[in-house]
């Protein structure tokens, strides 16, 4: 099982490889649409490589609320702890 910080370090190489965001852009309070400048057809490209990293397969709707960095690091640690 994964740690939040290993989860946020994940995911900040996905930002920064995938989507190009710079690394000093981000954080746990950087919104996903606003600060990183990410779309709709982002944050499903998003979903689909956190699937493909988790193994585990997410539901849109779970990530439907999902604003900022903090709120995909605790989507993701609550889906790998079901």
């Amino acid at each position: 099982m994964q740690s939040s910080e290993q989860i946020y370090e994940m995911l900040c190489g996905i930002l920064v490889d995938e989507f190009e965001v710079e690394r000093d852009d981000i954080s746990l309070d950087a919104s996903l649409y606003e600060e990183l400048d990410l779309d709709s057809i982002d944050a499903v490209d998003l979903v689909i490589k956190l699937q493909q990293l988790t193994g585990k397969k997410i539901q849109p709707e779970e990530f439907k609320a999902v604003r900022t960095v903090n709120d995909v690091v605790i989507a993701i640690d609550g889906l790998m702890k079901q």
